[in-house]
This record gives C-alpha cells, sequence and structure tokens, in this order.
C-alpha cells in the first residue's frame, strides 16, 4: 500500500515508501537549493523550507539531521550539476576553444533567474559562518570549475599545462566577480559587458 507523500509543488500524491522518501528529500533540496541562492547558507530556515514544500518542519530531520547536513548536501549537489553542465558544454563545443567561450554561460544562468548569484560564491562569502563540511563542499565548486578550465585551456593550446592552474583560477574569479557585480545592480547586461571586457584583454578566449 502507498503512502502519501508531498510532492514539490505542495501536492499530495499516492506511491511507495522508499519513493516517497526519495521524493520528498529531493523537494527539501530543491527548496534549499533556491533559498541558498537567494540568501544563503544563513538563510536557510528548516520552518521556511518546510512551508515551501508542503510539509512539517521536523519532516526535514528525517533526510538532514542538522542545518549543516542540509548545507552541505545542497552545496555538494550544486557543484555536481555543474560538472553535468560543464561536460555537456565540452561535448557539445566543436572543440575546446568554443567550449571555453560558453564557459560564462553557466554564471549567467543564475542572474537570468531572479538575479540570483552562484550558491557557491554566496556561500564563500559566508566563510567564517559555514560548518566544516559545508566549507568542503564550497571549496569543491571552485575546484570543479579549475580543473575543467585547466583542461580545455590546454586542450585549446591557450596555455601550456604549467600555466593552465593559474589561468584558470584566474578565469574563475573574473567571470564570479564579474556576476556579482552585476547582481548588485541587478543588471545582466553589465555581466554581459564585464565577460566582452575580458575577452577584449585576452583572460578569456575571443
Amino acid at each position: 500500500m502507498g503512502v502519501k507523500v508531498y510532492l514539490p509543488l505542495g501536492r499530495v500524491g499516492e506511491t511507495g515508501g522508499a519513493v516517497a522518501v526519495s521524493t520528498s528529500r529531493e523537494a527539501v533540496l530543491a527548496a534549499a537549493r533556491r533559498t541558498a541562492m537567494a540568501r544563503g547558507y544563513n538563510g536557510l530556515n528548516f520552518r521556511d523550507i518546510a512551508a515551501e514544500v508542503g510539509i512539517k518542519a521536523p519532516s526535514i530531520h528525517h533526510h538532514f539531521a542538522t542545518k549543516a547536513d542540509l548545507g552541505a548536501a545542497v552545496a555538494r549537489r550544486y557543484w555536481e550539476d555543474t560538472v553535468e553542465q560543464l561536460d555537456a558544454i565540452a561535448d557539445e563545443a566543436p572543440d575546446p576553444l568554443a567550449a571555453l567561450r560558453r564557459y560564462p554561460e553557466i554564471f549567467r544562468a543564475s542572474l537570468s533567474n531572479d538575479n540570483r548569484i552562484c550558491l557557491s560564491s554566496f556561500m564563500a562569502a559566508e566563510y567564517d559562518d559555514l560548518p566544516h563540511p559545508v566549507k568542503t563542499e564550497v571549496q569543491c565548486f571552485a575546484d570543479v570549475n579549475v580543473a575543467w578550465l585547466g583542461k580545455l585551456l590546454v586542450d585549446a593550446k591557450v596555455v601550456e599545462a604549467g600555466e593552465s592552474e593559474a589561468r584558470a583560477k584566474a578565469i574563475y574569479a573574473a567571470v564570479a566577480g564579474a556576476q556579482l557585480f552585476a547582481r548588485g545592480r541587478s543588471d545582466i547586461a553589465l555581466f554581459d559587458k564585464m565577460i566582452a571586457s575580458y575577452r577584449a584583454v585576452g583572460l578569456l578566449p575571443a
């Protein structure tokens, strides 16, 4: 016999027990991700997330015992999803240089979603307040971006292998910074102008 579960939009449905748990956990993660992208780790609140999902706040503890557990899971899922996006860009692009040109899309997408900022950038700004498990996952986001950029920079023959990490870090920091600057003015066109300027000076492949 199936059990009733609250779906992401607050609707109640019938499903099996294992699926119910998975659906409820995913709904909580999705709601927490939206909150964290708008208000950071410090903005995560079990009561608000539960209200958005359509469950009672204590039910969240069945999936995440503490706020730190939830924050780490959200940050981990975020960088895992980003890896998939980056891999998709590399697969779709005709060559490494074309993939590098598309890199800013990852950050632009957040701005186009209600002027949100990259979740990991937001949490990184809260570094002193983050529990260690959350810090670890936030750092992973930067690491996977730098690794992806470094590999493609070498594959595209933009830099030598020994220079790839430093260049990748510079690109990551510049694009994330452009996103932050544009968010502060709620102006996505400003992001595009800054990316264009990075291309003009040679930081990003033109």
